[in-house]
């Protein structure tokens, strides 16, 4: 007997995740998609990993290409996460100034991090796929800049933020 979907829906609403919006390009062709489901997984070799859906647009991309990006989102990039969100937008990218690294997936400008990923494993797990990527590059935004650009969350189906407090001494 499994849980009925509505309360495991409101089960996991429960959880605050951040925000990222990963990135494929093939063939000429670019695409992203916002996740939350996103995590860090080893540190030797470095690997991080992402659920994506089978019927989003970027799954079959991210499989033919065998890469993808990852950026971590600010409460500033809010907008973007809706957007990559919103599968009725066709040019996600419209007006981004995006950049690459060595996989050639979009990289997006002023997010709080991002991670450059070649495929090292991809594991069925019902009507998702998690990805397991291995980390190629990756970027940080300086911590002076940290206390301006809280990251956005995804808590209770809303975008939330945090306020962000001094560490406390050790």
């Amino acid at each position: 007997m499994s849980i009925d979907p509505t309360t495991f829906k409101g089960v996991l609403s429960r959880f605050a995740s951040g925000v990222t919006i990963v990135t494929v390009q093939h063939a000429g062709q670019r695409h992203g998609l916002t996740a939350s489901s996103f995590s860090s997984l080893s540190l030797n070799p470095p690997l991080v990993l992402v659920c994506v859906g089978k019927h989003a647009y970027s799954h079959g991309l991210i499989e033919q290409s065998r890469a993808f990006a990852v950026n971590i989102l600010s409460q500033a990039q809010q907008e973007w996460g809706q957007r990559f969100a919103n599968p009725k937008i066709v040019d996600r990218f419209a007006s981004i100034d995006y950049s690459t690294a060595i996989t050639g997936s979009p990289i997006l400008p002023g997010s709080l991090a991002w991670v450059d990923c070649t495929l090292h494993q991809a594991y069925d797990a019902g009507d998702h796929t998690i990805f397991v990527g291995e980390v190629v590059a990756g970027d940080v935004v300086p911590l002076e800049q940290l206390a301006a650009m809280p990251p956005l969350l995804y808590y209770n189906r809303d975008w939330r933020t945090v306020a962000l407090v001094p560490a406390m001494p050790t």
